[in-house]
Protein backbone atom coordinates (compact mmCIF):
# COMPACT_ATOMS: atom_id res chain seq x y z
CA UNK A 1 0.00 0.00 0.00
CA UNK A 2 1.29 3.21 -1.17
CA UNK A 3 -0.13 6.30 0.57
CA UNK A 4 -0.43 10.07 -0.60
CA UNK A 5 -0.49 12.60 2.36
CA UNK A 6 -1.01 16.00 1.90
CA UNK A 7 -1.81 19.09 3.47
CA UNK A 8 -2.63 22.86 2.75
CA UNK A 9 -0.39 25.64 2.84
CA UNK A 10 -1.31 29.11 5.24
CA UNK A 11 -3.77 31.11 3.29
CA UNK A 12 -5.42 34.72 3.93
CA UNK A 13 -4.87 35.61 7.57
CA UNK A 14 -3.82 32.45 8.96
CA UNK A 15 0.54 32.39 8.85
CA UNK A 16 0.30 29.20 9.32
CA UNK A 17 -2.25 25.99 8.32
CA UNK A 18 -2.32 23.03 11.05
CA UNK A 19 -3.24 20.73 8.81
CA UNK A 20 0.63 21.10 7.54
CA UNK A 21 1.90 21.62 10.80
CA UNK A 22 0.37 17.97 11.86
CA UNK A 23 2.19 16.38 9.12
CA UNK A 24 5.14 17.96 9.15
CA UNK A 25 4.93 16.54 13.19
CA UNK A 26 3.60 13.35 11.72
CA UNK A 27 7.26 13.07 9.83
CA UNK A 28 9.14 14.20 12.54
CA UNK A 29 8.28 11.11 14.95
CA UNK A 30 7.46 8.40 12.47
CA UNK A 31 10.45 9.03 9.82
CA UNK A 32 10.18 9.07 6.18
CA UNK A 33 9.00 6.15 4.71
CA UNK A 34 8.29 4.57 0.79
CA UNK A 35 5.08 3.57 1.81
CA UNK A 36 4.41 7.44 2.23
CA UNK A 37 4.90 10.15 -0.30
CA UNK A 38 3.85 13.86 1.72
CA UNK A 39 2.79 16.93 -0.42
CA UNK A 40 2.33 20.52 0.49
CA UNK A 41 -0.21 22.24 -2.02
CA UNK A 42 -0.97 25.52 -2.96
CA UNK A 43 -4.11 27.45 -2.32
CA UNK A 44 -5.29 27.86 -5.73
CA UNK A 45 -7.93 25.51 -7.41
CA UNK A 46 -5.45 25.42 -10.97
CA UNK A 47 -2.35 24.75 -9.21
CA UNK A 48 -4.20 22.33 -7.18
CA UNK A 49 -5.77 20.41 -9.89
CA UNK A 50 -2.10 20.00 -11.55
CA UNK A 51 -0.20 19.26 -9.02
CA UNK A 52 -2.33 16.84 -8.03
CA UNK A 53 -2.83 14.78 -11.00
CA UNK A 54 1.34 14.88 -11.29
CA UNK A 55 1.15 13.42 -7.94
CA UNK A 56 -1.14 10.43 -8.40
CA UNK A 57 0.36 9.49 -11.89
CA UNK A 58 3.56 8.73 -10.23
CA UNK A 59 1.45 5.57 -8.49
CA UNK A 60 0.03 5.48 -5.45
CA UNK A 61 -2.96 3.22 -3.55
CA UNK A 62 -4.60 5.52 -1.56
CA UNK A 63 -4.51 8.91 -0.89
CA UNK A 64 -5.35 11.08 2.27
CA UNK A 65 -5.85 15.03 2.33
CA UNK A 66 -6.15 17.21 4.75
CA UNK A 67 -7.53 20.77 5.64
CA UNK A 68 -7.46 23.25 8.34
CA UNK A 69 -10.98 24.48 9.51
CA UNK A 70 -11.27 27.40 11.59
CA UNK A 71 -13.66 27.12 14.06
CA UNK A 72 -14.11 22.90 14.38
CA UNK A 73 -13.19 21.62 17.81
CA UNK A 74 -12.86 17.86 16.60
CA UNK A 75 -11.36 16.46 13.69
CA UNK A 76 -13.89 16.11 10.38
CA UNK A 77 -13.36 12.79 8.68
CA UNK A 78 -15.33 13.78 5.80
CA UNK A 79 -17.56 11.48 3.37
CA UNK A 80 -18.68 13.01 0.74
CA UNK A 81 -16.90 15.31 -2.40
CA UNK A 82 -18.88 17.54 -4.37
CA UNK A 83 -18.13 18.67 -7.99
CA UNK A 84 -18.75 22.07 -7.37
CA UNK A 85 -16.21 24.43 -7.99
CA UNK A 86 -17.15 27.23 -5.51
CA UNK A 87 -15.55 29.52 -2.08
CA UNK A 88 -16.52 29.07 1.33
CA UNK A 89 -19.36 26.87 2.86
CA UNK A 90 -22.07 29.56 1.42
CA UNK A 91 -24.90 27.37 0.07
CA UNK A 92 -26.13 30.35 -1.60
CA UNK A 93 -25.33 31.40 -4.98
CA UNK A 94 -24.58 29.27 -7.93
CA UNK A 95 -20.85 27.70 -8.00
CA UNK A 96 -20.09 25.81 -11.65
CA UNK A 97 -18.59 22.32 -11.39
CA UNK A 98 -15.14 21.47 -10.56
CA UNK A 99 -15.00 18.92 -13.81
CA UNK A 100 -17.77 19.12 -16.39
CA UNK A 101 -19.74 15.98 -17.18
CA UNK A 102 -18.82 14.12 -14.17
CA UNK A 103 -20.49 12.63 -11.24
CA UNK A 104 -22.27 14.97 -9.17
CA UNK A 105 -20.15 13.70 -5.77
CA UNK A 106 -18.12 10.73 -4.62
CA UNK A 107 -18.28 8.74 -1.22
CA UNK A 108 -15.27 8.01 0.59
CA UNK A 109 -14.90 4.20 0.47
CA UNK A 110 -13.10 4.36 3.80
CA UNK A 111 -14.69 3.28 6.84
CA UNK A 112 -14.70 7.11 8.55
CA UNK A 113 -17.88 5.79 11.19
CA UNK A 114 -15.28 3.56 12.70
CA UNK A 115 -12.10 5.46 12.24
CA UNK A 116 -14.35 8.23 14.02
CA UNK A 117 -15.10 5.93 16.60
CA UNK A 118 -11.54 4.28 17.31
CA UNK A 119 -10.23 8.20 17.42
CA UNK A 120 -13.04 9.20 20.15
CA UNK A 121 -12.25 6.06 22.78
CA UNK A 122 -8.11 7.08 22.19
CA UNK A 123 -9.54 10.21 23.56
CA UNK A 124 -9.14 12.02 20.34
CA UNK A 125 -12.39 14.18 19.46
CA UNK A 126 -13.41 13.35 16.05
CA UNK A 127 -16.77 12.92 14.00
CA UNK A 128 -17.96 12.20 10.48
CA UNK A 129 -18.88 15.30 8.42
CA UNK A 130 -21.19 15.08 5.31
CA UNK A 131 -20.23 18.44 3.91
CA UNK A 132 -16.54 19.22 3.12
CA UNK A 133 -17.48 22.71 1.79
CA UNK A 134 -17.55 24.06 -1.57
CA UNK A 135 -13.78 25.12 -2.03
CA UNK A 136 -10.38 23.68 -2.08
CA UNK A 137 -10.61 21.19 0.50
CA UNK A 138 -13.62 19.55 -1.32
CA UNK A 139 -11.71 20.28 -4.23
CA UNK A 140 -9.01 18.26 -3.43
CA UNK A 141 -11.19 14.85 -2.48
CA UNK A 142 -13.48 15.41 -5.08
CA UNK A 143 -10.50 15.45 -7.96
CA UNK A 144 -8.45 12.28 -6.52
CA UNK A 145 -11.72 10.21 -6.28
CA UNK A 146 -12.90 11.38 -10.18
CA UNK A 147 -8.75 10.65 -11.18
CA UNK A 148 -8.94 6.95 -10.08
CA UNK A 149 -12.96 6.48 -11.39
CA UNK A 150 -11.54 7.62 -15.03
CA UNK A 151 -9.01 4.89 -14.99
CA UNK A 152 -11.81 2.46 -13.79
CA UNK A 153 -9.58 2.02 -10.55
CA UNK A 154 -11.63 1.42 -7.23
CA UNK A 155 -10.33 5.20 -5.55
CA UNK A 156 -9.20 4.91 -1.57
CA UNK A 157 -9.60 8.75 -0.80
CA UNK A 158 -10.15 10.49 2.21
CA UNK A 159 -10.34 13.88 4.18
CA UNK A 160 -9.60 15.24 7.21
CA UNK A 161 -10.89 18.67 8.27
CA UNK A 162 -8.30 19.61 11.76
CA UNK A 163 -9.35 22.15 14.19
CA UNK A 164 -6.25 25.10 14.26
CA UNK A 165 -3.30 24.61 16.59
CA UNK A 166 -3.20 26.68 19.91
CA UNK A 167 -0.73 29.21 18.60
CA UNK A 168 -3.08 30.07 15.49
CA UNK A 169 -5.59 31.31 18.03
CA UNK A 170 -4.00 34.55 19.88
CA UNK A 171 -5.77 38.29 19.27
CA UNK A 172 -8.57 38.38 17.02
CA UNK A 173 -8.77 35.00 17.14
CA UNK A 174 -8.91 34.12 20.51
CA UNK A 175 -12.27 32.76 20.65
CA UNK A 176 -11.79 30.37 18.24
CA UNK A 177 -11.43 26.46 19.09
CA UNK A 178 -8.16 24.38 18.88
CA UNK A 179 -6.36 21.06 18.95
CA UNK A 180 -2.51 20.53 19.98
CA UNK A 181 -0.69 19.72 16.91
CA UNK A 182 0.83 16.54 18.82
CA UNK A 183 -2.89 15.19 19.27
CA UNK A 184 -3.92 15.94 15.71
CA UNK A 185 -0.55 13.97 15.16
CA UNK A 186 -1.25 11.56 16.63
CA UNK A 187 -5.22 10.83 14.98
CA UNK A 188 -3.22 11.11 12.20
CA UNK A 189 -0.80 8.52 12.39
CA UNK A 190 -3.67 6.45 13.72
CA UNK A 191 -5.32 7.07 10.29
CA UNK A 192 -2.54 6.41 8.38
CA UNK A 193 -1.74 3.16 10.33
CA UNK A 194 -5.54 2.21 9.31
CA UNK A 195 -4.72 2.65 5.34
CA UNK A 196 -1.77 1.04 5.46
CA UNK A 197 -3.59 -1.79 6.74
CA UNK A 198 -6.20 -2.04 3.85
CA UNK A 199 -5.57 -4.17 0.69
CA UNK A 200 -4.72 -2.58 -2.67
CA UNK A 201 -6.67 -3.37 -5.41
CA UNK A 202 -4.26 -5.84 -6.81
CA UNK A 203 -4.04 -7.71 -3.91
CA UNK A 204 -7.88 -8.11 -4.01
CA UNK A 205 -8.21 -9.18 -7.46
CA UNK A 206 -5.23 -11.81 -6.37
CA UNK A 207 -7.65 -13.22 -3.42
Amino acid sequence: MRVLLTAFEPYDVWKKNSSWDALVAFLIERGASSNIVTRRYPVDLAKLQSRLELDLSQGVDAVLHLGQAPGISHLQLESIGLNVAGVGSSLTGEYGAIVEEAPVAYRTRFPVGKWASELQANGIPAKVSYHAGTYLCNAAMFLSHHWFARRHETPLVGFIHLPLAPEQTVGEFSGLSSMPTSLASSALGHIVDRILELPTETEIQLA
